[in-house]
């Protein structure tokens, strides 16, 4: 099993790792699409990143974080992403058997595995870059890195948001939905809590990641677990 993550804006500044060696990031069929968004990042000049990026002149070092891409030290993706979903997620306490169940979905890399080494840098995936989309810069590279797992016998869920999904979207992939009971019996699709509780199961699963091979798997360790779940489909529902 692997679970895709979606990254997050924010993100962990430092690092103790040397800078980014793109032959040691896992799905190395993605390095020359990566390599050319970083280029084009990195070159964009201070008050152009702001715009591109959409950056107050508060976080004007966020931008200038992006020039230092091939020199600035680098720590483990994990790590890196931070927010509400990887505070659920408690990526640094998890063993190494569950680290290697989990994996991002980003607008830079494409796909990384849980310890692959990474600069700090600021980019969402709805950022066009020369007039161009993520999107269409990406083309099917993503989906076919994911297809081939699926491929080669790996069960996939795919945790990303909508716009992380459609830089690479594979149907194949199961996915999740988080949902909470009203007063009168109907359901709301959870939004402001959505990425706690997918760290939540994220984490439940990847410590059984062994276990899980099939989506009812996925629902059987989140209950037992204390979780309440339902199966739609393809889709795991989370019911909060």
């Amino acid at each position: 099993m692997l679970i895709i993550l979606p990254p997050s804006e924010t993100k962990a500044h430092g690092g103790s790792g040397a800078p980014l060696n793109w032959e040691e990031l896992s799905f190395p069929a993605l390095n020359p699409i990566r390599q050319e968004i970083a280029a084009e990042l990195s070159s964009l000049p201070l008050d152009e990143a702001q715009k591109v990026l959409k950056l107050s002149e508060k976080l004007r070092g966020e931008a200038e974080s992006n020039r230092e891409l091939a020199s600035s030290p680098t720590m483990p993706a994990l790590e890196r992403f931070t927010g509400v979903l990887y505070d659920a997620l408690d990526s640094p306490s998890l063993p190494p058997a569950a680290r290697q169940h989990l994996a991002v979905g980003d607008a830079l890399f494409g796909l990384l595995r849980a310890d692959d080494l990474i600069p700090h840098y600021r980019l969402s995936g709805g950022t066009k870059l020369g007039g161009k989309t993520l999107k269409s810069r990406w083309g099917t590279a993503i989906t076919d890195e994911l297809r081939a797992l699926i491929d080669a016998g790996e069960f996939l869920i795919d945790m990303r948001s909508g716009t992380y999904q459609q830089l690479g979207k594979l149907k194949e992939a199961s996915t999740v939905r988080v949902e909470s009971v009203q007063e009168d019996g109907s359901r709301k699709v959870v939004s402001h809590f959505n990425k706690h509780y997918k760290g939540e199961l994220a984490r439940v699963l990847a410590l059984q990641g062994d276990n899980v091979s099939t989506l009812e798997d996925a629902a059987r360790v989140a209950q037992e677990a204390g979780m309440s779940t339902e199966l739609r489909g393809t889709e795991l529902v989370l019911v909060v």
